[in-house]
């Protein structure tokens, strides 16, 4: 590591992070640590995270505006992905990651540094996307991981960095961990490692509870085309102010709150709290308008798909062929979903009320009804059973021994 004189550290100011300048230094003798905060569209104060970081001892320190990136490569392909990790992690988090990598490394690129440092920890998931991120695009890079090393409880973090004269952005009290950015929050740490606890009111700031979420329900109406949001009540607006505007409405109504026990990828079990109320809400209008502009086969299909694309993102395979291939098939299959979904918002649920695709619709209506208006031949039905099911139908008279009743 004495090699090492010059290092760029993603750092968020969190506790781990906080810590790792003064650690890089002490431990690894590393004589410039140049720090970069990537906004994200968390809300916070990034210039005073920013001055921490020059506080602490970084030789410069960086904002990186990612927004619109994060926005328009990152979350809206989630969209039309479906994106569900475990069925309910719409990947808020997971997708920030190889972002924030790739502009580690072109910064690291810029400034000549011998290496890359996170401080993500020895069981978390975003190690793997980090490192698997970095390696993917500068296989050359080296890459420090100082808390994979260090072996510090969270308390005992917070007291190295107070050894320093680095004030801790959690309290010994109420040691949340808590991860922000435009798609949502992520909580965990403290109280909620215990999985028969509920979580308190206190930990979200994006959702409703359900007594402060209003008493009557609300309508919205969210159009698509080619698979990607574009108007909210007849508003068009930019990605960006869709996923603000989302947030707003479905949080207002308390939905988007997720309670989970998540399969992280080195292999534990964990409990994780996620508000991602615009994220969730987006997903669940395209992935029900897609149930009107495509074939069932394509949908039982694209679900596979779906559920393997989160998993890549989830396990940092971001920037892999196999997630660029799937790309090429979820992104060919987007063309025809064009339309808008209507859906009420109430007490912290998210109901489908109606859809509608001018041009690309499958459904018809003359086929469906059950009225006069019924141009469906129904004689034709009985041929398609009889072929439907022939070759049961053969292996029943061939084994009729073996059937019981």
């Amino acid at each position: 590591m004495s090699s090492v004189k010059k290092v760029v550290l993603a750092y968020s100011g969190g506790v781990d992070t906080s810590i790792c300048i003064p650690y890089l230094k002490e431990k690894y003798g590393i004589k410039e640590v140049i720090t970069l905060v990537a906004d994200l569209g968390q809300g916070e104060d990034l210039q005073k995270i920013r001055d921490k970081a020059l506080k602490s001892g970084a030789s410069v320190s960086l904002i990186g505006n990612l927004v619109d990136t994060f926005v328009d490569s990152y979350a809206f392909p989630a969209i039309r992905s479906n994106a569900l990790y475990g069925g309910k992690y719409p990947l808020s988090t997971a997708l920030a990651r190889p972002l924030i990598a790739k502009e580690l490394v072109a910064t690291s690129r810029e400034y000549n540094a011998d290496a890359v440092a996170h401080g993500c920890t020895g069981k978390g998931n975003d190690q793997v996307r980090f490192d698997l991120a970095i390696n993917a695009l500068a296989p050359d890079l080296q890459i420090i991981t100082p808390a994979r090393e260090w072996n510090l409880s969270r308390e005992e973090a917070i007291a190295y960095g107070e050894k320093f004269g680095i004030p801790a952005p959690v309290s010994k009290k109420s040691p949340y961990s808590i991860d922000v950015n435009l798609l949502g929050r992520s909580i965990e740490a403290g109280v909620l490692e215990d999985p028969m606890r509920a979580p308190s009111e206190d930990i979200f700031e994006m959702t409703s509870s359900l007594k402060d979420a209003p008493d009557l329900p609300q309508d919205i109406e969210i159009e698509f085309k080619k698979g990607f949001p574009v108007a909210i009540d007849g508003a068009y607006m930019s990605r960006k102010d869709i996923l603000l505007k989302a947030n707003l409405l479905a949080g207002k109504h308390g939905f988007g709150r997720i309670d989970m026990i998540e399969d992280r990828v080195v292999g534990i079990k964990s409990r994780e709290i996620y508000e991602t109320p615009g994220l969730s809400l987006l997903i669940k209008a395209h992935k029900e308008l897609e149930t009107l502009t495509l074939t069932h086969d394509l949908i039982d299909f694209k679900e596979l798909i779906e559920k393997k694309w989160a998993q890549l993102v989830y396990q940092g395979y971001w920037f892999s062929p196999l997630k660029n291939a799937l790309d090429g098939f979820i992104n060919n299959t987007q063309e025809v979903v064009n339309g808008i979904v209507k859906i009420q918002l109430f007490k912290a649920n998210a109901t489908i009320i109606g859809r509608l695709s001018n041009n690309n619709s499958l459904y018809r209506e003359d086929l469906a009804t059950y009225s006069h208006l019924d141009k469906f031949n129904h004689k034709n039905a009985e041929g398609f059973i009889y072929m439907w099911g022939m070759s049961n139908k053969i292996w029943a008279e061939s084994n009729s021994k073996y059937l019981k009743d």
